[in-house]
C-alpha cells in the first residue's frame, strides 16, 4: 500500500520559512518523480514545485520561484519544500504527489500526471 506523509506545516509570520516533508511508503521511490501541489480555500489546487526521480532537474511555479526549493532524498524516500520569505498568498494546504518515471514539465505541472497523493500539510502565513 502506497502511502505518502507530509509534515512540517504550521503558523509562521510574513518573511518566515518552513521545511515541509513527504515520507514515502509502499513504493520505490527512485523511480518516481516527486511534486508538491497547494490549495487555497476556494481556489483550484495548483502547481508548486516538483523533482524528478533522480533529482537531476526540478521545476517551479513562477509563484514560488526563488522562494521556494524542492529536494529529494532518494535513501530516505523522503521529499522536502524548503519555503522561504512566505508571504500570505502562500497559505493553503500543501500537497506531495508521485508520477511514475514522470519527467518533463508538462507533464510534472499537471495534477492529473500523479498517480499518488498524501493528505496534505495546512501552511498559514500571518501578516
Amino acid at each position: 500500500q502506497v502511502q505518502l506523509v507530509e509534515s512540517g506545516g504550521g503558523l509562521v509570520q510574513a518573511g518566515g520559512s518552513l521545511r515541509l516533508s513527504c515520507a514515502a511508503s509502499g513504493l520505490t521511490f527512485s523511480t518516481y518523480a516527486m511534486g508538491w501541489f497547494r490549495q487555497a480555500p476556494g481556489k483550484e489546487r495548483e502547481f508548486v514545485a516538483a523533482i524528478s526521480w533522480s533529482g537531476g532537474s526540478t521545476y517551479y511555479s513562477d509563484s514560488v520561484k526563488g522562494r521556494f526549493t524542492i529536494s529529494r532524498d532518494n535513501a530516505k524516500n523522503t521529499v522536502y519544500l524548503q519555503m522561504n520569505s512566505l508571504k500570505p498568498e502562500d497559505i493553503a494546504v500543501y500537497y506531495c504527489a508521485a508520477d511514475y518515471r514522470g519527467i518533463g514539465t508538462n507533464r510534472l505541472i499537471s495534477s492529473r500526471s500523479y498517480d499518488y497523493w498524501g493528505q496534505g500539510t495546512q501552511v498559514t502565513v500571518s501578516s
